[in-house]
């Protein structure tokens, strides 16, 4: 997803991606497989503890495992070609069955931002293979039907953008299915407060084709994601800047346009991370919306009747039909019923009877 964005020329910070390749050699050549195996078994999703215990098993065999001599030569060396000095960068996960249409796995495996130096570079990459084993990510697999055997994890090391702010925007209304509107969610720091849900973010709503803001709510943000050295907290957001609008109308505006952007690069609706620092917009993930509820249909509004005297009623049975009609009840079954209903109103009313609309046909 983040090559498909570089190469459509979007703002994605450099980086590199470990592949599940890599992966793959690390679990056979330390033979965690069979181990893998054992522990999964005794997994009961009616009891959330075995999950846990499984969890912990498998993680601490990988950590306790060894990096192949290759693997850790190659990212050590992907690293060194980043620009500067030990760079820090975010470390993330990236599962093969991660962010599907059908079912998001965000915030199943876990990242880890402003990691320096090859090293620590090597152990966030093993701390992420291992996520891939979380009782959440075990959990969600097996509730979705995913087979545990079949799934490998790649690693994302991507330079780190020190934020100002940063936030989510969605391209399309993810609560009511709206897909002519934006939704932006942003506050103070690095994303990983507004994405972990720690701080009630700054909301804006855009209309899609004007441009125009229909909706700024701005939050008193208590908390950010600020840098330490080799690793993030959080911290209380200065009080001058907790009721402060995160995104400024310039900022918002280019925000929109590079949603649109991405919209229309992968033909659907798309959340999408980002972060901005000194004036410039940094797109560090985008995946598809899953489970979008279906758009709101408003209620029709009152039907004048062709005539104020006239006696109506409805004749349509397709209101009770529990499946789509077939198109030979609808060539056949339909006139005949139309027919009958038509005769046996008329005698019921003593009057010629005219039906306005054929119910069938729709």
């Amino acid at each position: 997803s983040l090559a498909r964005m570089i190469n459509a020329r979007l703002p994605v910070p450099d980086g590199f991606h470990i592949t599940t390749e890599a992966y793959r050699r690390f679990v056979a050549e330390n033979d965690l497989q069979p181990l893998i195996d054992d522990a999964l078994s005794w997994i009961d999703l009616e009891k959330p503890v075995t999950l846990e215990d499984t969890s912990a098993r498998i993680r601490r065999a990988f950590m306790s495992a060894t990096i192949p001599p290759g693997v850790s030569a190659a990212i050590a060396g992907a690293y060194g070609d980043l620009c500067g000095t030990k760079p820090p960068v975010a470390v993330r996960s990236s599962a093969t069955a991660e962010d599907l249409p059908e079912a998001s796995f965000a915030g199943q495996q876990e990242s880890y931002l402003n990691v320096s130096g090859a090293e620590n570079v090597l152990e966030a990459t093993k701390k992420c293979w291992g996520s891939l084993w979380t009782a959440r990510a075990i959990g969600y697999r097996a509730r979705q039907g995913i087979e545990s055997n079949g799934v490998a994890l790649a690693v994302v090391v991507q330079e780190l953008v020190p934020a100002e702010a940063a936030g989510i925007l969605f391209t399309v209304d993810p609560i009511r299915g709206n897909r002519d509107q934006i939704q932006v969610s942003a506050a103070w720091g690095l994303g990983d407060a507004v994405v972990g849900g720690r701080v009630t973010p700054d909301d804006y709503t855009v209309d899609k084709e004007t441009g125009r803001v229909l909706k700024r709510q701005v939050a008193d943000k208590e908390v950010m994601t600020v840098r330490v050295d080799g690793a993030t907290i959080d911290q209380p957001v200065p009080q001058n800047l907790r009721n402060v609008p995160s995104l400024e109308s310039e900022d918002l505006k280019e925000l929109t346009r590079l949603g649109l952007e991405i919209e229309a690069l992968y033909g659907m609706p798309m959340d999408i991370e980002w972060a901005l620092a000194d004036g410039d917009f940094a797109i560090v993930q985008a995946r598809p919306v899953t489970a979008l509820p279906e758009v709101a249909v408003p209620p029709a509004g009152e039907w004048q009747l062709p005539e104020s005297k006239g006696r109506y009623m409805r004749t349509s049975i397709v209101d009770f039909m529990p499946d789509p009609l077939t198109p030979l009840f609808s060539t056949m079954v339909a006139p005949a019923f139309n027919a009958g209903m038509e005769r046996t109103l008329a005698e019921t009313i003593g009057g010629k009877l005219t039906l306005l609309e054929s119910y069938f046909a729709t």
